[in-house]
This record gives C-alpha cells, sequence and structure tokens, in this order.
C-alpha cells in the first residue's frame, strides 16, 4: 500500500489560498514591503494563465486590482526559460488590453506593476532584486521628460514613469540565506522556505 503524501507546490497553493479576503493581509504585507507603499487589495482577479490543476505544465499568475484600480501581477516561476523577459512583457501588456473596454478614453488605462519571483538565474546581475520603469531621457539636453500641471491632474501622478507598467524581478533563487538585513530580506528568505512542497491534507 503505498502511503506516500500527495504533494503540491507553493505557488499553487498560494494562488488558491489567497483568493480567500481573509489572507489578503498576506499578500498586502509583502507587497507593502516591496513596493514601500501601503497597499490594499480590492479583489483578487481571474488568473491571466486560467489553470485549474497543481501539476500544470506552466505556473499560475496572481492577478490583484488594489484599491487604488491599478493591476498588480505576481508570478512564481520555477523552471529555467530563456525567453521568459518576454513572457513578462506580455503579461503586462495582456493586462493592461485586458482591463479597459472599448470607447474608454486613454486616462482609463490602468497602472500594471509586474512581480517576478524567479528560483532561477533570470538574467545576469550581482544583486537578487531588480526594478524597471520607464523614463524618457534628452538625447541634446540630457533632461527627463516630465508631466505638465495639467497631465498631474489628469493622471494624478506626479511623474511619468508612474504611468506606464513597472516590472519587478526578484531572483530568489540566488538570495543569501545567511544575509537577511532587511524586512524585504525576510519575506524573500520565507517564500525560499515555503518553497518547498507542501502536504496536500494541509490544505483540505
Amino acid at each position: 500500500m503505498n502511503h506516500t503524501k500527495q504533494l503540491i507546490r507553493f505557488d499553487w497553493a498560494m494562488k488558491r489560498l489567497l483568493r480567500d479576503k481573509a489572507n489578503f493581509g498576506v499578500l498586502e504585507g509583502f507587497l507593502t514591503v516591496l513596493l514601500k507603499q501601503t497597499i490594499k487589495i480590492k479583489a483578487i482577479l481571474s488568473s491571466q494563465s486560467n489553470q485549474e490543476f497543481y501539476n500544470d505544465k506552466y505556473n499560475d499568475d496572481i492577478l490583484i486590482e488594489d484599491a487604488k484600480g491599478e493591476l498588480v501581477i505576481i508570478e512564481v516561476q520555477n523552471t529555467k526559460q530563456h525567453d521568459y523577459f518576454h513572457r513578462i512583457l506580455f503579461g503586462a501588456a495582456k493586462a493592461i488590453t485586458e482591463y479597459i473596454t472599448i470607447g474608454e478614453a486613454y486616462k482609463q488605462v490602468k497602472k500594471v506593476i509586474s512581480i517576478t519571483i524567479a528560483y532561477f538565474d533570470l538574467g545576469q546581475g550581482l544583486d537578487y532584486v531588480y526594478h524597471g520603469t520607464t523614463t524618457f531621457k534628452g538625447v541634446h539636453h540630457h533632461d527627463t521628460l516630465t508631466l505638465s500641471e495639467k497631465q498631474k491632474e489628469l493622471y494624478g501622478k506626479v511623474s511619468i514613469h508612474e504611468i506606464y507598467p513597472e516590472f519587478w524581478i526578484i531572483k530568489a533563487g540566488l538570495f543569501d540565506e545567511k544575509q537577511v538585513n532587511d524586512k524585504l530580506d525576510e519575506w524573500i528568505y520565507f517564500s525560499r522556505l515555503a518553497r518547498w512542497k507542501i502536504p496536500l491534507p494541509l490544505l483540505a
């Protein structure tokens, strides 16, 4: 008789657990530390990949809308994928186009924050956390393009980069567990511990 417990992936478990509003605080805590602003979740939206089973080939995204109406994509990626940067770009573009309706003004385009927690070496670099935003630099005067006062009022933003998608890449697989120096380090340390598979009965 086989007594081996059926196991599930941490990322699959988190997606199901976080659909319960009672557990929103876990994700809000992580996002607040990472983004350095208080995040309140309004709703967990449909997964972009919409998978049903824990052993599906590809991982799920968690797509949330916060209290400000901004979209946050969170994905835990376990396996190496050389074109993963394109996958990140596609996910952000897909969220933007899916959450605006025909006839709406362009100002209604939602801000998207894409967060990847990768357990492989995604790109080459010394850090384990990378943040990417969009800015426009002058070719001749090397200044940074800014919003006019009317545009600031229209968008409710101060800088142009706040309008465009921003990307976070956390290379959790390269995180040195001996170097826990701040709250973000503590969250990544937790994610590394929790990455080990969880017995299915615990989620019953």
